[in-house]
């Protein structure tokens, strides 16, 4: 294999100096937007390298800065370790200060709408916040132009059209680290300083000259889109050097390319441009193909790669990925496609020349580095680096920004390419880059470099495969979990609806849509790493501070039903509501508050009808029918008592059923009773330990004979009623 990859190069060396440059991949108006001259270009590898040039940057900023986001947070530090210079760490203090020095400057952030269910890893309320909105020059707008399902995921930063920055980072928690990814790292914390244990690469990539003018523009556009307020572009004197004195460039004038992702929305036309790149890219590699990427589902990309592996002299293939993405849903969703596109690529792989690598650093205790970078290497001759994933969602649903540096047989060009190539693999094998580089001469294949360095320490190794078959089959198709355009309606009524009942349906297309949101958020409660951000102080706060108000009690009711309505567990709210009241009234109010939030779940639930919540809830709504059709009663008394799910879930399964709201109603109240009085008399206890005279255990003993007497009561009086019955009928 050495020899042929050295062959490979010898062959593409010679044609290089025969036609003096090679074919030139960026076809404006096909697979970019612009080509752009860049004075200078650095690549900013890590969160840490990228929030210090960001700083000194905007230090220097006349009279207009730009921020794109799909995340910002103004808690930020942007900086752990530095000189005393005058300015604050915090971004929010430092923009504020930024702008008090300067009267003209002035600076505009457009962050991502995100959805709600995003909002517990996110800064709270943004336009409410006076770190936002208390300076007159600092513009703070969140973008809601996008089609459903689609979000806002460009990361760009443009300093008075002179430097701009483009890549996977986002000014906000969690990104902050070094090339080292030391675990436990006390300056990678979070916003309440405790050290967060997932070590997290990225990259940036900041270029100066027309090129941040061209980026400009497409911020500028951006923001019209979003405000319908047009910006003016910046007119700053020549020969202001904007470039920070302690960073050198990686390469100097280059030709730089500009490809886009823009969703078909309203009179936006649709942009692929990302995509239809790397496919050509990945058409022109001749000796390797070098990847870095946090997802990798993308379909049309899966199918470029899988035709190069199939031929007998194509690229060797190099990806560095994350042993598993962050999060359970994404764990349990995008982690089993991209398996699946693993899977192809193996099997096409018949001359071995795919490698699929995963970061290794000891002693991170269980955690894994978290590779968010989108990166592509074509042999030493292109290098992309973006906003946009390796998924179909940032091929044609999400707006995206890349930029590409083409060589174009040009030597300086070349060296830079391989040099960054081997700066990021001497990060992650632990080595110096030189050594890097130089075993790659003297090897004559990358995958043979790798596996030379590849060691026990840090290092990369071979990606394990984690999907059972039964993970695989609980996942639909790529186009309802990683759409690549749109979704649809109709596609939406397809997938979950039976085709004799399409037409009545669609008259009830927004309660489906409600019921499938809150469906998600259920599981989400339940089951993800939002079950850990729900808080009880957070609650109590909020409710607190209306105590006085003689609408409290009211308030507290309604937030039982809002929270059932969007899978908010019961038992928090029902803890916070003792916390706030005592513990006799805080039962009163969480027992009238769940018993209106179940029968407003109920009757949303009996609207759609037994054949749409089937859709959704599977055999669960047949086996519950059985035990209702038996003993409704006391089957509600027993699913309150002992939940077998969510508060939620047993709400809409059963308003699908045949259970009669009576019995629904009066089953809930008397399940219910003894199980708030448990959370009440115990946090109660808690809350007045000082004063209680009864021991904990006396507590938890007299609930548990409430329960079991209650319990033996229903059960000696359905068992008589159901007599009864039998009684009547045979009367």
């Amino acid at each position: 294999m050495e020899q042929l990859y050295a062959a490979k190069v010898d062959a593409a060396k010679a044609s290089d100096e025969k036609l003096g440059h090679a074919a030139s991949i960026l076809k404006p108006g096909s697979n970019c937007w612009r080509i752009e001259q860049a004075e200078r270009v650095a690549f900013l590898v890590n969160g840490a390298a990228y929030f210090r040039a960001f700083r000194e940057t905007v230090k220097q900023a006349q009279r207009s800065v730009l921020i794109m986001a799909w995340d910002i947070d103004s808690r930020l530090e942007l900086i752990r370790e530095h000189e005393p210079d005058g300015f604050p760490i915090k971004l929010s203090d430092f923009l504020a200060n930024v702008l008090d020095r300067n009267d003209q400057l002035d600076i505009h952030v457009l962050n991502w709408d995100f959805p709600m269910i995003f909002a517990a890893d996110r800064e709270w309320m943004p336009l409410y916040k006076d770190e936002w909105i208390s300076h007159p020059r600092l513009h703070f707008h969140l973008d809601d132009h996008y089609p459903p399902g689609g979000c806002h995921h460009q990361k760009i930063v443009v300093v008075d059209d002179q430097v701009a920055f483009v890549g996977g980072l986002d000014l906000t928690f969690g990104r902050w680290d070094t090339p080292e990814h030391l675990p436990q790292d006390p300056r990678r914390c979070d916003l309440r300083g405790e050290a967060v244990p997932q070590p997290y690469h990225d990259i940036q990539i900041m270029v100066c000259g027309p090129i941040a003018a061209a980026l400009g523009d497409l911020a500028r556009e951006r923001w019209h889109r979003a405000t319908g307020q047009e910006l003016a572009s910046p007119h700053i004197p020549s020969g202001k050097s904007y470039w920070p004195e302690y960073l050198a460039p990686d390469v100097k004038n280059v030709q730089v390319g500009i490809a886009r992702t823009f969703p078909r929305h309203e009179t936006q036309a649709e942009v692929r441009e990302v995509e239809q790149l790397l496919v050509d890219a990945i058409a022109a590699a001749r000796t390797s193909i070098y990847i870095e990427a946090q997802y990798f589902t993308a379909g049309k990309v899966a199918a470029a790669l899988v035709k190069r592996l199939e031929e007998t002299d194509g690229p060797e293939i190099v990806a560095v990925l994350p042993e598993h993405t962050v999060g359970w849903l994404s764990q349990n969703t995008m982690d089993v496609l991209r398996e699946r596109v693993f899977k192809r690529l193996q099997a096409a792989d018949q001359h071995s020349r795919l490698r699929l690598y995963r970061p290794c650093v000891p002693g991170l205790d269980g955690e894994c580095v978290n590779v968010h970078s989108k990166l592509i290497i074509i042999d030493d001759e292109l290098v992309r680096i973006g906003s946009a994933n390796l998924n179909n969602r940032s091929m044609g649903l999400d707006t995206e920004c890349d930029l590409v540096i083409e060589a174009s047989g040009k030597p300086h060009i070349r060296a830079a390419i391989s040099a960054f190539r081997s700066r990021l693999l001497g990060e992650h094998l632990g080595s110096e880059a030189g050594e890097i580089e130089a075993c790659l001469q003297r090897e004559g294949s990358l995958i043979g470099t790798i596996e030379h360095f590849c060691g026990s320490g840090r290092s990369l190794r071979p990606l394990v495969l984690r999907v059972t078959p039964d993970m695989d089959a609980l996942v639909p198709d790529t186009q309802i979990v990683d759409p690549d355009q749109p979704i649809d309606s109709d596609q939406l009524i397809t997938e979950f609806m039976p085709e004799e009942q399409r037409e009545p349906a669609r008259n009830h297309l927004l309660i489906v849509s409600i019921l499938a949101a809150i469906l998600v958020l259920a599981a989400a409660w339940q089951w993800s790493p939002l079950r850990e951000w729900v808080r009880v102080e957070t609650l109590v706060s909020f409710v607190a501070e209306l105590r006085k108000s003689p609408a409290t009690p009211l308030l507290a009711i309604c937030l039982f039903v809002i929270g059932g309505l969007v899978a908010f567990p019961l038992t928090v709210l029902i803890i916070a509501c003792v916390f706030v009241f005592d513990a006799w009234l805080g039962f009163l109010y969480s027992l009238l508050g769940a018993c209106l939030s179940a029968m407003t779940t109920y009757g949303l639930s009996h609207m759609l009808g037994h054949d749409i919540i089937r859709r959704f809830a599977g055999n669960k709504i047949n086996a519950l029918n059985k035990r209702l059709a038996q003993r409704g009663i006391m089957t509600m008394v027993v699913a309150r008592i002992f939940p077998f799910s969510p508060f939620l879930i047993i709400n809409l399964l059963a308003g699908a059923s045949h259970i009669r709201l009576r019995d629904f109603a009066l089953g809930t109240a008397i399940g219910l009773v003894p199980r708030i009085s448990v959370i009440a008399l115990v946090t109660d206890y808690l809350v007045t330990l000082d004063k209680s005279d009864l021991p904990p255990v006396a507590v938890f003993a007299g609930v548990v004979v409430i329960i079991i007497a209650s319990g033996l009561v229903m059960w000696w009086w359905e068992k008589r009623q159901g007599k009864l019955r039998l009684r009547a009928e045979h009367d």
